[in-house]
């Protein structure tokens, strides 16, 4: 995590602040190196901050709550940034120098902030010395130990299939709103209605977890989500008031169940982390974040790549009025695709059998193996 401060905050800061005499060809190169460095960078990050967010604590509901409160801040992060967004539209209606000049200060704070809030993470938190030095030197045996893990190997299935729905609605929300709903201006505030849920219900879904079960909890997020964006599959077929309204409470139950899975999720996978330990007696967690990243990145990739033809084989052309056969297109992708992932990750998540009883077991056995 230290070593991620400088390459983050400098790729960020590459990003809104290119040089003025960039030719187009050269600006083009300039923007694809921050955005590649950037996201690295921001692995070197995530991953170990998720491995220790498993590492933490070995608690079957300690670690909903951990987690939670991890989604909660990284939402709130992003509500931010949607906030630094009506900014720079702001900038932009007074002409490109403001637009340039808005966008390198406000990437020069949040870098700052970033660089002081990673460092305070690396100063204040603690890894477990007993979880120190018992992980394989063997990367790839490593990673084939993760796919061997019965229950990693249906996670991995069942986040690659949710996070290609999901990868849908992120890359056509914009596009729903300006040539479905048509209204680009309500963009922010429909984002916004998703994010708040998202944030303020994770107090509601820790005790939740207890009373109902992590696993019945994700499967409902799955299913929750899968029915909020289906709704939407009727937007070209309604008035824009009617469109309007739909949305807006669609987005209000999608936030509601991505604050469920943002919280019971990871802490799911960190009781899968376990079982390893008691299968291969190694702790592995950096081994088996990066196997989920890896997943959602790869399932982002896919679903841009498909929305890419399906837009092109639909005859969207932008910035001007979609025929209604581009209109169901992009509704297509933004609500039945992820009704149908979310759907079928749901059912396949039913034969996930890693329940707090097993995973109890299994820390009483690695307590007995520890005493030993």
């Amino acid at each position: 995590m230290l070593v991620s401060i400088v390459p983050i905050t400098a790729t960020f800061i590459m990003l809104f602040s290119p040089p003025h005499t960039l030719s187009v060809a050269a600006l083009t190169t300039w923007m694809a190196i921050g955005v590649i460095g950037f996201y690295s960078a921001q692995t070197f990050f995530s991953i170990p901050h998720l491995s220790l967010g498993a590492e933490l604590t070995t608690n079957y509901h300690e670690r909903s709550r951990l987690f939670g409160l991890r989604h909660a801040a990284f939402t709130a992060g992003s509500i931010l940034a949607l906030a630094s967004m009506q900014i720079f539209i702001s900038a932009e209606r007074e002409g490109p120098a403001v637009a340039r000049t808005t966008a390198e200060v406000v990437s020069w704070i949040a870098a700052g902030v970033t660089f002081a809030l990673i460092l305070f993470c690396v100063v204040r938190v603690r890894e477990r010395k007993e979880f120190q030095g018992r992980a394989i030197g063997n990367p790839y045996q490593a990673f084939r130990d993760v796919w061997r893990n019965p229950h990693a190997r249906l996670l991995i299935i069942v986040t690659f299939i949710e996070n290609v729905g999901s990868a849908a609605i992120g890359a056509l929300t914009l596009y729903v709103a300006q040539y479905v709903v048509g209204r680009i201006d309500l963009a922010p505030l429909i984002i916004l209605t998703y994010m708040i849920p998202s944030t303020i219900s994770v107090p509601m879904w820790i005790p939740l977890s207890r009373r109902f079960g992590k696993i019945n909890l994700w499967i409902f997020s799955m299913v929750l989500t899968g029915l909020a964006f289906g709704v939407m599959c009727v937007l070209p077929f309604l008035e824009e008031r009617a469109a309007v309204v739909t949305i807006f409470i669609a987005a209000v139950f999608a936030g509601l169940a991505a604050g469920c899975g943002g919280t019971v999720a990871p802490s799911i996978q960190g009781d899968v982390i376990d079982w390893d330990e008691y299968s291969t007696g190694e702790r592995k967690e950096g081994s088996y974040y990066a196997t989920w990243n890896f997943v959602y990145k790869s399932a982002g990739g896919v679903m841009l790549l498909l929305t890419g033809f399906v837009l092109q084989i639909a005859g969207f052309v932008p910035n001007q009025e979609q025929s209604m056969t581009v209109q169901v297109a992009m509704i297509a992708l933004y609500g039945a695709f992820p009704l149908v992932c979310y759907s079928i990750g749901a059912v396949l998540f039913l034969r996930f059998t890693l329940d707090e009883r097993e995973h109890a077991r299994i820390r009483q056995a690695l307590a007995e193996r520890r005493a030993a």
